[in-house]
């Protein structure tokens, strides 16, 4: 009788487990609740930070400049626009009064936007502007990068107004650029910086700046993705990746796709970028494993190297000994042919860089020992090569 109760009991547990999980999934198909999970801008930490006054997140006083910028579909985005310290020490620090700082205007910071390059920072989920890893970057690239940075929140996140979509945070990283323009910025003095979530969207951004004609200085992806179908496969909501068991059977997979909402599928997009692209990620990424920036720099090698052969999978399909020596035999002169092309670099505690052209454009891959997932664009070594690559410290 125990051990009946014992079954009894395990398998309610588990029957309401499932009823939950069955529940869960069926929430996240609503697609309200799916742009809360995807994008968690709910989680506005750091919570009741002042946006007008950026030196209460760490900044040097007037440094930075708290600005509004206006979209065309009438939603307002809230966004700082950092000096960089070239800039910043040159004309601020040498004639400042003893007791105050002269304020920081949008003539200063479009003196600056002319003065120096400008990183475009194009953020991840969940917090705003003022999230600490987030400040931490931007006194890295305006000191080791000597650039400027303008930080925006999308729609939904921090001051800004709206709710985030994908159309709307593509909207709004345009927007972003075009302020920088219409403020004296020469597209090529314009380096467009996404991170995690913000890869896809500077992704987008980038694409369509190449079917505008505009050449940006270059596109970098720290700790990117493929495409959003994919990296929710593992993805940890909530610290557990519970959409995970519905990649082992195709049922799930095709619900999967069904169930997705928002794309940013990079993977489809980024041969079409014409411009120099730089990605870093770190293999201590456990958010986003770093085999998401190997699919991508594949996928930019792939029209610079021999045609490959695909070999049928279809169940009951078979392979005849030609067709597999036939690719075989593909396989090796891709291998070749990458090595050739392809320069690869190890330094000692960063970690391996590999570097190759395609249409003229550098493409540079720093894949780095540390960093994580929210860091790895913090690592002095990383940007050092984002300096080399596009040439932007003042040293």
């Amino acid at each position: 009788m125990a051990t009946d109760s014992i079954f009894s009991k395990i398998y309610r547990s588990f029957t309401y487990f499932g009823i939950l999980y069955a529940i869960g999934i069926l929430l996240l198909a609503i697609p309200t609740v799916q742009r809360y999970v995807l994008y968690q801008h709910i989680f506005r930490w750091p919570f009741f930070t002042d946006f007008a006054v950026p030196e209460s997140s760490g900044l040097a006083p007037h440094k930075t400049l708290n600005v509004y910028l206006p979209t065309s579909d009438n939603i307002t985005l809230g966004a700082w626009f950092i000096l960089s310290d070239h800039y910043y020490q040159k004309n601020f620090l040498p004639n400042r009064p003893q007791t105050a700082f002269p304020p920081i205007t949008l003539e200063v910071a479009s003196d600056a936007i002319q003065a120096r390059p400008t990183i475009l920072y194009l953020h991840g989920t969940a917090g705003n502007r003022a999230t600490p890893s987030r400040v931490h970057h931007y006194a890295g690239w305006t000191s080791r990068l000597q650039a400027n940075v303008l930080a925006i929140d999308y729609r939904g996140f921090g001051d800004s107004t709206g709710q985030p979509n994908e159309p709307g945070v593509e909207l709004d990283a345009y927007t972003a650029f075009q302020w920088l323009v219409e403020n004296g910025a020469k597209p090529e003095d314009i380096l467009i910086v996404g991170h995690s979530l913000g890869t896809g969207i500077a992704s987008k951004l980038a694409k369509r700046l190449t079917k505008e004609g505009i050449k940006p200085r270059g596109l970098t992806l720290l700790a990117p993705f493929t495409s959003l179908t994919v990296v929710i496969e593992s993805y940890p909501l909530f610290g557990l990746p519970i959409l995970q068991p519905l990649q082992s059977f195709p049922a799930g997979r095709k619900f999967m796709k069904w169930l997705t909402r928002e794309e940013f599928d990079t993977l489809s997009i980024i041969q079409e970028i014409d411009l120099p692209v730089f990605v870093a990620h770190s293999t201590s990424d456990f958010e986003i494993p770093h085999v998401h920036s190997r699919n991508l720099i594949e996928q930019l090698l792939n029209p610079i190297l021999p045609p490959s052969i695909t070999l049928a999978n279809a169940p009951g399909s078979s392979i005849t000994k030609e067709e597999f020596e036939a690719y075989k035999a593909a396989l090796s002169k891709r291998k070749e042919a990458r090595a050739l092309l392809v320069k690869k670099t190890e330094i000692e505690r960063l970690g391996l860089i590999e570097e190759f052209e395609v249409r003229g454009h550098k493409v540079t891959y720093v894949e780095s020992h540390w960093g994580g997932h929210n860091l790895v664009g913090l690592q002095e070594g990383v940007q050092d090569e984002m300096a080399r690559m596009f040439q932007l410290n003042a040293y």
